[in-house]
This record gives C-alpha cells, structure tokens and sequence, in this order.
C-alpha cells in the first residue's frame, strides 16, 4: 500500500531538488514523462512519508529503482546501498562526463547500474538536451559546482 502524499509536502521535494531529478539531474521540463517524488527508502522497507525520505526522481529513475535500497557494485561484487539524496552529495559519488554519468564509488557503480543512467536511450536524450543548451540546466550546474568545492 502507498500512503498519499500531502500537497505541501510534494510541493517542498519538487523544490528543494530545484525540479531536477535527484539521480540523473534532468529536469521535468526535459523528460517527456515528467518526475514523480518518491520514497528514498520505500514504504515496502518501512520507510517514512516525511522530507527526509522523500526524493524527486523522473519517471526512468524511480521506475528503474522501485522498492531497491541495495545492490552488488560491479567492480568490488559487494552489496551495497543505493545512493540517498537526503544524506549523500551526488559528486561525491557521480560525475558528469559530457552526458554521461561516470560513478566514482561503489554505491555510484550499483546506483547507476540499477537506475539505468547511462542506457544508451537516455545517454541519447541527454545528448540531445545538451546540444540544444538544455542539460545540464542551470540548477543542475549550481549543484555541480556545489559539490565541487
């Protein structure tokens, strides 16, 4: 069962993440299926409907992700967890190569393999995004910098 979202409360997610996609950084304008919130740490898991757990996510992403909190990371064939918005800064685990989303740690690795961020159909619509000027946006390039220093 999914407990409804309060309007207030969506409202607050859509903007603390500036309208972008917490994983792929593409921003709901961009994506032809828009973005959804979603639980970070599903309501299957006992996660909570408060800001803490709440992420925004487009529509690729939090399909790919579902009820995931974990997976094997490629390179070290360990379980980890997937990356958290509310707790983990996305440099710190991501960059952005071009329009690919390079991981920079096992908890990246395992994130963007189940998320799906660098299937060539999105590699594609980033690509087409970033030759018109698009991706990253503005935001997504605040965030970047953000994270950088």
């Amino acid at each position: 069962m999914t407990s409804h979202i309060r309007v207030d409360l969506r409202r607050l997610v859509e903007s603390r993440a500036d309208y972008l996609c917490e994983y792929c950084l593409i921003h709901k304008d961009d994506t032809f299926l828009g973005c959804q919130v979603d639980h970070v740490i599903s309501e299957k898991h006992d996660g909570p409907t408060n800001a803490d757990n709440l992420a925004y996510a487009c529509t690729f992403c939090n399909r790919a992700k579902g009820t995931d909190i974990g997976s094997i990371a490629p390179t070290t064939g360990e379980l980890v967890r997937l990356f958290n918005p509310r707790t983990d800064r996305w440099t710190d685990h991501f960059q952005l190569e071009g329009v690919v989303i390079a991981p920079r740690t096992p908890i990246g690795e395992a994130t963007a393999r189940v998320l799906g961020v660098n299937e060539p159909e999105r590699i594609l619509e980033r690509r087409v995004l970033h030759d018109i000027g698009r991706y990253p946006s503005a935001a997504a390039k605040e965030r970047l910098a953000e994270g950088s220093s």
